[in-house]
């Protein structure tokens, strides 16, 4: 009586109660009464009053449309629209308004009503038409009651489905979803005539596979990166135990390697088993970062503290030492030496590929040159164990050499200061390291050279007169040389017979002879005696004062 039947045909009698400002009608008597009362007045129509609908809902008497044309006759749509909404409002809520009166109680249901029993779709929302022209099917005469709905077979599982399915499983999509809402609002009594629903589609178990991957896989990820990123910040870094195995490796730490580049190489050649480790073992030792450039010979399978100890150990090193003024034949023997080869194998190496080197293009080789590599090999540690070649250990020293005098821009001050070219003033820093005994003789040295070397110097007449160069030819290191023996030899190394500088250098110059060549005294020296034959040296500016520094040096050594 509610819903839009319900107001659509009767108007609200004076005295009833009004709602929401419009006019209601309140049932007066119970449902039940207005069923038997109906069913009186019905009893004596017959089938052309009330014609029959069949299966489908269809009409099969012309008249019926006739009679409910003309008991809607007169009535105002839009009235009856609107009255009707309001009602379907009001009982959806829950109630009738906001004013407190109680809520709607269901009226008895008929016992002969075969729906009776049954709620309608939407949980008894829907608007009752019993009895009502608008009701569908339409009342029917006593004995002639459509009989009750034939419940439809439940669809039968697919082949090889065994059970019922979770509803994970169980197919449905947007037409299944839609399909269902139509079948819960039509209702029970609507579903006569229509076919049986086909069962819906199962969903294959990809689906879930896919799902279970996904998110699988997903959290796997975050636990992996979860549990570095623990060990990273809080967890011990993986190390072996104890002093290592018999096994020896050499491993090459080059120069400005830190702790991390230094546990990199350890733990490729299998020393550590962790750079990390390494690091912090480094860390906890209080000489840790005295760790020098050069060649270890390690144990494999060592704990990182241990191999910070046998690092710090010079014997550990494997390693070749080119000091400060060291002439190239010294340095060969030693590179034999630590690598286990022949003795003379670096000298014949080095001669045999002086090109494949990589020596400076203004670096010469002529005939003169006793070594071209001479002056070369630059004074520093240079990484030397067995397994590795005599040429790799001469690249190291040259590319130093090559790098250093690149960035003191030889060639751009050689002329500077009146030399021809870089190589000459290699040669000089060769003579200022060799002569001077002291960082402080350096530049007093480098100025004896160039005033030697001058047009205008009429002391020794351009003659240099070095006894480290006439040393450098015999590969001596003699200082009591006999003026006879020296007269008489005609070699250009020999700077008391031949002007100008020697072929080429008679040694590996260090850094600090270097400098004092690019940037010599200006006092006026051209001699210099070292007067206790070994650190102390003189120096002096006239033929007078060298005399005097000569006898100063005679009596020191009991000549």
């Amino acid at each position: 009586m509610y819903g839009d039947g319900g107001w659509g045909g009767q108007q609200a009698h004076a005295g009833q109660q009004s709602y929401g400002g419009q006019p209601q009608q309140y049932p007066q008597q119970p449902q039940q009464q207005q069923y038997d009362d109906w069913a009186q007045q019905q009893s004596g129509y017959d089938q052309q009053q009330y014609p029959y609908y069949d299966e489908q809902g269809q009409q099969q008497h012309p008249q019926h449309q006739q009679h409910f044309g003309q008991q809607y006759a007169g009535h105002d749509p839009q009235h009856d629209q609107q009255y009707a909404a309001q009602g379907r409002q009001q009982y959806h809520q829950g109630g009738w308004d906001a004013t407190g009166s109680h809520g709607h109680v269901p009226y008895a249901a008929d016992p002969g009503d075969p729906y009776g029993q049954q709620p309608a779709a939407y949980g008894g929302e829907q608007p009752d038409f019993y009895g009502t022209e608008d009701a569908y099917p339409p009342p029917q005469p006593p004995g002639r009651r459509r009989p009750a709905a034939v419940p439809e077979p439940e669809a039968e599982p697919e082949p090889g489905a065994d059970g019922e399915e979770h509803a994970f499983f169980a197919g449905g999509g947007a037409d299944d979803d839609a399909e269902d809402e139509a079948d819960s609002r039509a209702g029970r009594g609507e579903r006569r005539g229509k076919k049986p629903v086909k069962s819906k589609k199962r969903r294959t178990g990809c689906a879930c596979m896919v799902v279970v991957l996904v998110f699988g896989g997903g959290l796997g990820g975050v636990g992996y990166f979860g549990y570095k990123f623990y060990q990273n910040r809080f967890g011990t870094a993986p190390d072996y135990a104890g002093e290592g195995t018999s096994e020896s490796v050499t491993v090459e730490i080059p120069k400005g390697a830190g702790g991390w580049e230094i546990g990199r190489r350890l733990k490729a050649a299998g020393v550590v088993k962790s750079a990390d480790a390494f690091v912090h073992a480094q860390g906890q030792n209080p000489k840790g970062d005295q760790i020098q450039a050069g060649a270890y010979l390690m144990k494999k399978e060592m704990s990182a503290a241990s191999a910070v100890l046998l690092m710090l150990d010079p014997r550990s090193q494997s390693n070749v030492l080119v000091k400060p003024g060291e002439r190239n034949a010294e340095v060969y023997k030693a590179i034999d030496k630590q690598l286990g080869v022949a003795s003379g194998t670096t000298r014949k190496a080095a001669k045999g590929q002086i090109k494949a080197l990589g020596m400076p293009s203004w670096a010469q080789n002529s005939t003169g040159v006793q070594d071209p590599l001479e002056g070369f090999l630059f004074p520093g540690t240079y990484p030397a164990a067995k397994g590795m070649k005599p040429d790799a250990v001469l690249k190291q020293m040259i590319g130093q050499a090559k790098e250093r005098y690149a960035a003191f821009g030889l060639t751009r001050k050689a002329q500077a200061l009146g030399l021809d070219n870089a190589f000459q003033l290699v040669t000089v820093a060769s003579l200022v390291q060799a002569e001077g005994k002291t960082h402080d003789d350096f530049r007093k040295m480098a100025e004896v050279v160039y005033n030697r070397l001058k047009p205008t110097n009429t002391e020794t007449n351009q003659l240099l007169q070095f006894d480290s160069t006439y040393n450098y030819l015999k590969g001596t290191s003699n200082i009591h040389i006999s003026e006879r023996e020296i007269n008489t030899n005609r070699n250009p190394y020999n700077t008391y017979t031949h002007k100008g500088l020697p072929p080429g250098p008679i040694g590996n110059p260090g850094e600090d002879a270097l400098k004092a060549a690019l940037n010599p005294t200006h006092d006026g020296w051209i001699y210099f005696v070292a007067t206790d034959g070994t650190t102390n040296t003189e120096f002096a500016k006239t033929y007078e004062e060298f005399k005097q520094l000569k006898d100063k040096f005679n009596a020191s050594s009991g000549n």
